[in-house]
């Protein structure tokens, strides 16, 4: 295992110092190194158990998919966070299906799910440190429930496009409508809609592909 890749580990994994010799040497033996392209699919509840995954590159969109196909985002992951609803078989508790994707391309370190059920049973750290992850992904998705509940929508986009700024550091946001529709659990044709009206505000320009934020300080007051 490559140097950086071990400083990963030990960065995204809290519970590492509390792991014996032969425990860390395990974790490294059985962690991979595997990369997915943008949009490619990592993981569904319906395939093979993958184990702990952590983020080395990239971005993970974690969803919910409706029997009409309609996707509805929970919430994604960057470098140096760490999924365990790949680890369907290991953690009972997960009866709800999800799918992975990879939201730009993307490199993930994967820790065999087999080894992985060993820590927790081993390990009272790790299956703390594992249920304290699940308890904050669930608040993650009550609190996006609670937006789409009870937030209006221009406040939400507004919000939404305010973060992705932040987060890229840049004016443009490279994403299609139906793209944000689908992390904000509404339409393509209600986005369109909204970002016409903060176009014709002064508050964005529409590009293909594209929208680039004109004015901060208006977005954020919709906020």
């Amino acid at each position: 295992m490559k140097k950086t890749d071990y400083e990963i580990l030990k960065r995204s994994m809290p519970f590492w110092e509390k792991l014996s010799d032969t425990q860390k040497e395990t974790v490294l033996y059985n962690t991979r190194t595997v990369k997915f392209s943008k949009g490619a699919r990592i993981y569904n509840r319906g395939e093979d158990c993958l184990g702990l995954l952590v983020v080395k590159k990239g971005r993970v969109c974690i969803y919910m998919l409706s029997d009409e196909g309609r996707e509805i985002t929970l919430f994604r992951l960057e470098a140096g966070e760490i999924c365990v609803l790949s680890a369907a078989c290991v953690i009972k508790q997960i009866a709800f299906d999800v799918h992975l994707d990879a939201e730009c391309d993307t490199e993930l370190l994967i820790l065999n799910s087999n080894v992985f059920s060993q820590l927790m049973n081993e390990n009272i750290y790790v299956e703390s440190f594992v249920f304290k992850l699940m308890t904050e992904r669930f608040s993650d998705v009550m609190w996006f429930m609670q937006q789409v509940l009870f937030k209006r929508f221009d406040t939400r986009l507004a919000d939404f496009l305010y973060d992705e700024m932040v987060k890229t550091g840049s004016d443009k946001i490279i994403m299609t409508h139906e793209q944000i529709a689908k992390h904000l659990a509404s339409v393509r044709e209600v986005v369109s809609r909204m970002l016409k009206r903060f176009s014709n505000d002064g508050i964005v320009e529409l590009k293909r592909g594209a929208i680039i934020i004109k004015d901060r300080e208006k977005l954020k007051k919709i906020i």
